[in-house]
């Protein structure tokens, strides 16, 4: 076991009496084995975590080359540092919702998606790396789409100049700055919530709450059945 797996395995080690050992029945074979070893204790499980850590290397790996494409400024060294990382982060939260798993699908393609989207997070927060976040006021703006007719486009600009007011005058600023910035300026929430000193959870509820007052302020002006069928901030 290499020092960081074993790093790991202590980080997330818990009491055997804490953990539930009892084998779910329909689970298949392969899938109970899994959760076998990973709920004992010493060796086996040491195993075990070292054979999760080779499939979640293989997933953030995967998905750390497939989007590098796009982003030439990653070297050789900095994505295998990604993938090495993303799968340490994702053995920790798959040892930590063990008894999340319900057997929908194989253990390994379950777990296999915890390496994926740890490495998806990691490299979102890179491309963002020393980026300026666009959240204020003068560095967003709605325009309508000049293809429309012009009637269209002349309702299109009344419902998008309603949206701004709303957006100025109905939202917190906190609630201003995480609309604008991830639902106008396409910022990554994990990203925003890293800048914050925020969680995702958090931001999701701001968001949420954005675009109800939004909606509410939209309706009070009689723009909500128009912003259904722009579908605009739904």
């Amino acid at each position: 076991m290499t020092p960081q797996v074993a790093a790991t395995v202590r980080a997330v080690a818990v009491p055997a009496r804490a953990r539930k050992t009892t084998a779910k029945p329909l689970l298949d074979p392969e899938s109970r084995a899994w959760l076998r070893a990973l709920q004992s204790d010493g060796g086996e499980r040491e195993e075990a975590v070292e054979r999760l850590h080779e499939l979640l290397l293989k997933a953030a790996r995967f998905e750390v080359r497939r989007r590098s494409a796009l982003m030439p400024h990653l070297r050789g060294d900095s994505v295998d540092e990604i993938a090495e990382e993303s799968a340490s982060d994702a053995i920790v939260s798959v040892l930590a919702k063990l008894d999340d798993f319900r057997g929908e699908s194989r253990f390994t393609t379950w777990a296999y998606k915890f390496g994926i989207l740890e490495a998806a997070v990691k490299l979102r927060r890179r491309a963002w790396q020393g980026r300026e976040i666009p959240i204020e006021p003068e560095l967003w703006s709605l325009e309508p789409d000049t293809h429309l007719a012009p009637d269209a486009q002349a309702a299109q600009s009344e419902l998008l100049e309603e949206v701004r007011r709303g957006i100025e005058q109905a939202l917190t600023p906190h609630q201003r700055r995480v609309l604008v910035a991830v639902a106008l300026n396409d910022v990554p929430i994990d990203v925003l919530a890293e800048r914050l000193g925020s969680n995702r959870n958090a931001l999701y509820k701001t968001l949420h709450d954005a675009r109800a007052k939004l909606r509410a302020h939209l309706a009070e002006h009689g723009l909500a059945d128009r912003l259904a069928v722009e579908g605009g901030t739904s």
